[in-house]
């Protein structure tokens, strides 16, 4: 009997510089005959337009409570419906919400990525398949130096004091302890094409099952 049609979901996490940005879009890039999205966890930090530039770079950002997952949940839900939604955007320069949104129209395939996706039951239970990209700590900061100091514009001090004082013991507290809800554990991210091969093929069987319908140049590229 065909399962009920409805979108994929596939959950990816992992700490912070682990690869799984590298995962969700290689998967994205193999599954391209299918309509995909990748909804990322980061884009649903909470509005602190109420906030000081004090206050909001005093904000722990990698603790549960900085994401407002009450709104993830929500259009995540929506388009598992089949709706579009309205996804928030958030400014890295002011720290808090912009006024701006994107309009993200339903998908096959959704591919929701971020470093605590596992960390609430409520999340997890809108999953079909959980990913978590396992990576050494030593290589996570490396790849986080690099990408804030070129990306961000941030000094080499300032990474490595919000490394050590929130970013570590954070993922020590509420990202690996995430792992035992994993369905599969990709060792070094996207290096690991052995790994994502079979989480294709999984994603490729559900889909099937559930009736879904390969499709050409149907997928959001606006990610």
């Amino acid at each position: 009997m065909t399962e009920k049609r409805r979108p994929v979901v596939i959950g990816v996490t992992g700490g912070s510089g682990s690869g799984k940005t590298t995962v969700s879009r290689t998967i994205f890039d193999q599954l391209s005959n299918y309509s995909l999205t990748i909804l990322q966890q980061d884009s649903y930090y909470n509005d602190q337009a109420d906030m000081t530039m004090e206050q909001r770079a005093a904000v722990n950002y990698d603790h549960p409570l900085a994401f407002d997952t009450d709104l993830l949940i929500e259009q995540l839900q929506q388009l598992l419906n089949y709706q579009a939604i309205e996804k928030p955007v958030y400014d890295y320069n002011l720290l808090t919400r912009s006024s701006e949104t994107v309009r993200q129209e339903p998908r096959e395939v959704i591919i929701l990525e971020g470093i605590l996706i596992l960390d609430d039951q409520r999340l997890r239970d809108l999953m079909d398949i959980k990913v978590f990209v396992d990576t050494d700590d030593d290589i996570r900061l490396i790849r986080r130096i690099q990408r804030d100091t070129k990306e961000r514009g941030r000094s080499l001090d300032s990474v490595i004091t919000q490394y050590l004082s929130t970013v570590k013991p954070m993922y020590h507290q509420f990202v690996e302890p995430s792992k035992r809800y994993a369905d599969i554990i990709v060792p070094e991210g996207g290096q690991n094409q052995v790994a994502i091969d079979l989480l294709t093929t999984k994603i490729r069987s559900i889909l099937s099952k559930r009736g879904n319908t390969q499709v050409e140049n149907n997928v959001d590229s606006t990610i």
